[in-house]
C-alpha cells in the first residue's frame, strides 16, 4: 500500500529519494571502510581466524540480546505500560488508520509512559511486537491532530524498519572498537601472532589497537548522521500518511521543545538515556511564549551549528522544519 492517499509532486519525490540513496549510501560507505580496515589490519597482524570469530560472535551476540530484551528495559525506565481501548479510544483509532495507510499487517501497541517529558518513541523486538509509546507530558502539551502526526512518524520508523537497521550498523563501531581493544591489550601483555611476539610487534599492535579505538569513534558520527537521516524520513511518513501532517508536526515539534524548556534541566537529563529513540532530543530545549506559528517561522530562520550538528542524533530544529515545508502544500 502506498504510503501517500494522492501523487507527490516531483519534487518531492526527488527530495524523498535522494534521502533514500543518502541513507543506501551511508550505509554502503560504513561497511565498505569497515570491512576494508579491519581486513588490511587483522591479514597485517596475522590474528587468528578463533580470535576474530570470538571478537565478532561477542559483539553480535550482545547487540542481539539488547534487542529482545530492550523494550523491557525501556519500560521499566521510563515507566510504559500498555494503554487499554477504553482510554484515548480516539488514539487508538488514530494508530489503526495511520498503520492501515502505511501498509502495517497489524497496529503496534500503543504505549503509554507516565513521564512529563513531552515526546514520543517506537520500539519493539520478536519477543514483544511493535509498540509505539506516548508520554503523559505528550498527552497533556499536544493537540489531537499533532499527537496524531507524531504517531505518524513512530509509525513510520516501524514502517521503515530503521530500527533493526540502526542495530546493524551500530555493531560496525562496535566491532572496530573490540578488536582495537582486543590488540591494544596484546600489546601490552604479548601477541596473537609470531608477527608481534617481539617488542616492536608488541608495540605495533599496541599503536593498531588505539588507532582502531579512536576510528570506532569517528565510525559513531556515521551513525549519528545515519539516526538524522532516519529522522527525516519518519518526518515524510507523518507528512504523507496524515492528514495535514507537515503543519501539525512542525507545530507538534516546536510546542514539545518549548514544553520540554519549562521543565527543569535535572528532570530531562535523567529522561535522556535512550533519547536516539525520541521524537525530539531531550537536550534540545526552547525558552518560547506567544503564537506557536510564529514560533514555527522564527526557528525556520535559525543558522545550525554544523559542529554541533555532527554529534547530534536528531537533525537541527530549523532544518527539520524547514525539510517539513516542501510537504504543506503537497
Amino acid at each position: 500500500m502506498a504510503e501517500a492517499s494522492k501523487p507527490l509532486p516531483q519534487r518531492v519525490r526527488l527530495s524523498l529519494l535522494k534521502l533514500r540513496l543518502s541513507m543506501i549510501g551511508v550505509w554502503a560507505l560504513v561497511t565498505g571502510l569497515a570491512t576494508l580496515i579491519l581486513t588490511g589490519v587483522l591479514l597485517y597482524l596475522g590474528m587468528p581466524i578463533y580470535g576474530i570469530y570470538g571478537i565478532l560472535g561477542f559483539v553480535i551476540i550482545f547487540h542481539f540480546f539488547q534487542w529482545l530484551i530492550g523494550p523491557y528495559i525501556i519500560n521499566a525506565l521510563y515507566r510504559v505500560r500498555e494503554l487499554r481501548r477504553s482510554e484515548y479510544p480516539w488514539l487508538h483509532e488514530a494508530v489503526a488508520k495511520i498503520s492501515a495507510r502505511s501498509g502495517l499487517a497489524s497496529p503496534p501497541k500503543l504505549m503509554l509512559a507516565e513521564i512529563d517529558l513531552p515526546n514520543a518513541f517506537a520500539y519493539g523486538s520478536p519477543l514483544t511486537g511493535n509498540m509505539v509509546a506516548v508520554t503523559r507530558g505528550l498527552l497533556r502539551t499536544l493537540d489531537r491532530e499533532e499527537i496524531e502526526a507524531v504517531v505518524g512518524h513512530e509509525i513510520g520508523h516501524l514502517r521503515h524498519r530503521d530500527v533493526i537497521v540502526m542495530m546493524m550498523i551500530s555493531l560496525i563501531p562496535a566491532i572496530i572498537y573490540y578488536i582495537g581493544y582486543s590488540l591494544y591489550l596484546s600489546g601490552w601483555f604479548g601477541g596473537y601472532g609470531y608477527r608481534d611476539r617481539d617488542e616492536g610487534g608488541a608495540a605495533l599492535a599496541l599503536l593498531i589497537g588505539m588507532a582502531l579505538i579512536a576510528v570506532s569513534y569517528l565510525f559513531n558520527l556515521f551513525i549519528f548522521y545515519m539516526s538524522r537521516l532516519r529522522e527525516y524520513y519518519a518526518d515524510s511518513h507523518a507528512a504523507t500518511t496524515v492528514e495535514n501532517g507537515a503543519r501539525n508536526l512542525q507545530r507538534g515539534l516546536v510546542k514539545i521543545m518549548v514544553a520540554t524548556g519549562r521543565l527543569p534541566r535535572s528532570l530531562r537529563k535523567s529522561h535522556n538515556q535512550l533519547k536516539m529513540f525520541f521524537i525530539s532530543d531531550p537536550d534540545v530545549a526552547l525558552r518560547g511564549y506567544g503564537d506557536i506559528d510564529s514560533l514555527v517561522e522564527k526557528i525556520k530562520q535559525e543558522k545550525p551549528s554544523i559542529l554541533l550538528e555532527l554529534f547530534s542524533t536528531h537533525p537541527h530544529p530549523a532544518k527539520r522544519l524547514r525539510f517539513l515545508d516542501q510537504f504543506v502544500s503537497a
